[in-house]
């Protein structure tokens, strides 16, 4: 094995990986049991915690 073929495999894996890490954060994020999680953190620059600038 050289190191050009070592190359080769590892651009593959790394391919795979992260379509397989892409595809899992998709998921969860649009899984429905997850909703109330995200419009609550998406709320958050908009209340008001009483401090005055």
């Amino acid at each position: 094995m050289d190191l050009d073929s070592i190359t080769v495999a590892l651009r593959s894996f790394w391919t795979l990986w992260l379509m397989l890490l892409l595809a899992g954060i998709m998921a969860y994020a649009m899984w429905p049991g997850n909703r109330n999680k995200f419009d609550e953190a998406a709320s958050i620059p908009l209340k008001d915690d009483g401090q005055e600038f």
